[in-house]
């Protein structure tokens, strides 16, 4: 099952709204960015100069609109429901249909709102869309390996570690082996016991 082309994607959680982004978002978006720059710069590609610009802001919109209405990734704003105010932003990145049913997750909290749980609410509710409206039956995850609140993170939202890749993402302009993890649809690994699956 795939999900509906030509209807934007909003997921609901207790206290998040996770959207697309739009233009009016731009001012929120770059000044939560720029004010949490040292937090989360280390653990993300290098910026370009124009990154909070308005024009790169444009088409990061443009993007997300193609990328969804492909059904090829789904970026998203985390927005918190009682101020509306923007939190961060997780995407579900490289989806693949067919034989694979397969996506990457990425993510960032700006500095305001780290630590509070956040997070994990948009995870467990993209992870959820994920398996049981879009059918995918795999969901893969990375970060450098001394970011442990990343991987506490993954590990506290049903990802289990799978390895070490070498050299593979460039990160603040240098290249960074990352620790692999995966969330499985139908995952036995811990479950063999008691024969329950995780989304069905």
């Amino acid at each position: 099952m795939r999900f509906r082309k030509n209807k934007a994607t909003i997921l609901n959680t207790e206290r998040l709204r996770l959207r697309l982004p739009q233009l009016s978002d731009h001012s929120a978006w770059a000044e939560l960015r720029r004010e949490s720059r040292e937090f989360i710069e280390p653990w993300e590609p290098a910026w370009a100069e124009d990154h909070l610009s308005k024009d790169a802001f444009q088409t990061r919109v443009e993007r997300a609109e193609v990328f969804s209405e492909q059904q090829t990734a789904l970026p998203l704003l985390m927005i918190r429901r009682d101020d509306e105010r923007i939190v961060g932003g997780i995407t579900l990145d490289q989806i693949h249909f067919g034989p694979a049913q397969v996506a990457s997750l990425g993510y960032w909290i700006g500095l305001p709102f780290a630590r509070q749980g956040f997070m994990k609410e948009a995870i467990l509710k993209l992870v959820h869309h994920s398996f049981v409206e879009m059918g995918l039956s795999r969901i893969e995850a990375a970060c450098v390996p001394e970011n442990q609140p990343s991987r506490r993170l993954l590990e506290n939202t049903g990802f289990k570690y799978e390895g070490v890749a070498q050299s593979y993402l460039e990160v603040n302009g240098k290249w960074r082996n990352h620790v692999l993890y995966a969330n499985l649809r139908r995952d036995r690994r811990d479950r063999a016991a008691t024969g329950q699956l995780a989304w069905d």
